[in-house]
């Protein structure tokens, strides 16, 4: 808790720091929507994705996040539309946010790969309760204060995909807005992120299929970070996987297609860095369901 504690005291009180922000999941891959609106419409069926992310879990205060997202296409895939949500909390600071997304697509050859662009537009609702937190010295001039901010934003995005790759570049989160009026609280929050993303599919058998992915972090004035995904498809059924956090943590995941619709997903990461001591990991689960009318079939497995 002295590690949590001290670690947003620094993030609030040092103007010049600032770091990654938006909130991280291990699963990216099923999720691109979160990052990039230019994925809207992209799987061609009503698509629904909820995940959940429990970090570090047993410190007091750690992260937990939960997303949602729902998207479709329209005029034969040309055009996309969806919603994502997010409910985010660590410590003292909650996150919620609601952004529509949109998308259009041109066709680029025979083999049916598509190049998408996309907008979003939204409201961030921001709190900071400092009197949640225990602190050693009450008369710090933030303790038992509360901010709150709902700001709107917009977001934009580069989507390049086929049946076997894709690669996007984006930035959910394009205006830096303010929380408050104090100058140095201000500075350290909102800043501009930009996400880059890619994974591609080899056929290894008739039984098996590897897909290695990317998503990379950029933030201003923080170090850049990285998420890298090394997964197996086995029997078009089963995605089992390992993932590298730069710097951060490493993990396994795994992923179960049931029939067509239906994708059930479990991720587990531990720290590789200092924060591995007092706290048992960090737990993530997701659920996607696709509906596609019945005239148009099914690819065989989807990979995006």
């Amino acid at each position: 808790m002295k590690k949590l504690l001290y670690i947003l005291s620094v993030l609030l009180c040092s103007g010049p720091l600032w770091a990654q922000q938006d909130e991280q999941m291990s699963l990216y891959m099923y999720n691109p929507l979160y990052y990039n609106p230019a994925y809207a419409g992209s799987r061609n069926a009503v698509s629904m994705t909820g995940m959940a992310r429990f970090q570090w879990t047993g410190w007091k205060g750690a992260p937990m996040t939960q997303w949602f997202s729902v998207h479709m296409p329209f005029l034969n895939q040309t055009l996309g539309a969806g919603l994502h949500l997010v409910n985010d909390r660590i410590g003292a600071r909650r996150r919620t946010a609601a952004f529509a997304d949109f998308s259009a697509s041109v066709r680029l050859n025979k083999k049916g790969h598509r190049l998408a662009f996309g907008l979003s537009g939204g409201v961030d609702f921001q709190q900071f309760n400092f009197s949640d937190l225990v602190v050693n010295d009450p008369n710090d001039p933030l303790y038992g204060q509360s901010f709150v901010k709902n700001t709107g934003n917009f977001g934009a995005g580069i989507y390049y995909y086929g049946a076997r790759h894709y690669i996007g570049i984006s930035s959910p989160r394009i205006l830096q807005n303010q929380i408050n009026n104090v100058d140095s609280l201000s500075a350290s929050l909102n800043r501009r992120h930009f996400f880059l993303a890619a994974g591609y599919v080899f056929r290894i058998n008739s039984v098996l299929d590897f897909k290695p992915s990317t998503l990379i972090k950029i933030t201003p004035n923080a170090p850049l970070t990285f998420d890298i995904n090394a997964s197996f498809l086995l029997y078009e059924r089963v995605w089992l996987g390992a993932m590298y956090r730069f710097h951060e943590s490493a993990g396994l995941n795994a992923v179960f297609r049931i029939k067509e619709i239906l994708h059930i997903g479990y991720a587990y990461d531990f720290p590789v860095n200092r924060l591995r001591t007092n706290q048992r990991g960090t737990h993530e689960v997701m659920l996607q369901i696709d509906i596609k009318p019945k005239k148009t079939g099914f690819t065989s497995p989807r990979y995006f």
